[in-house]
């Protein structure tokens, strides 16, 4: 049910990019406790983006769960920080990230909700 959306305008090859989600799949699992086979991420490079009329690195990043609980949002926001620099090369301070708690009736899986 964790759903993390990654779109950055770094431009990245099929390995780095796979090796991003497969890592970032890994950080969702561990800080929210959640099942990997739950856990999906999207990622979306060389997208055309500016952050304060830069085109420098950056990401922008939407993380999505089922009862995301407030207190896990900072070390989320400053592990997929980390990552975002070590993957991508983009500092902390060009990376925004959306926490969003979805409700279960809210969240579609396997022809039902949770």
């Amino acid at each position: 049910m964790p759903m993390l959306k990654i779109q950055t305008n770094v431009t990245l090859d099929a390995n780095a990019a796979t090796a991003l989600v497969a890592e970032a799949s890994r950080t969702v699992t561990t800080l929210l406790g959640k099942p990997e086979r739950y856990v999906m991420v999207s990622l979306e490079p060389a997208a055309t983006m500016a952050f304060g009329g830069d085109a420098s690195p950056l990401a922008y990043l939407e993380m999505k769960s089922i009862g995301l609980p407030q207190n896990r949002t900072t070390p989320l926001s400053k592990a997929l920080c980390e990552l975002m620099n070590s993957a991508l090369g983009v500092p902390a301070d060009r990376v925004y990230i959306e926490f969003a708690d979805a409700e279960a009736a809210l969240w579609g899986w396997n022809g039902g909700t949770f």
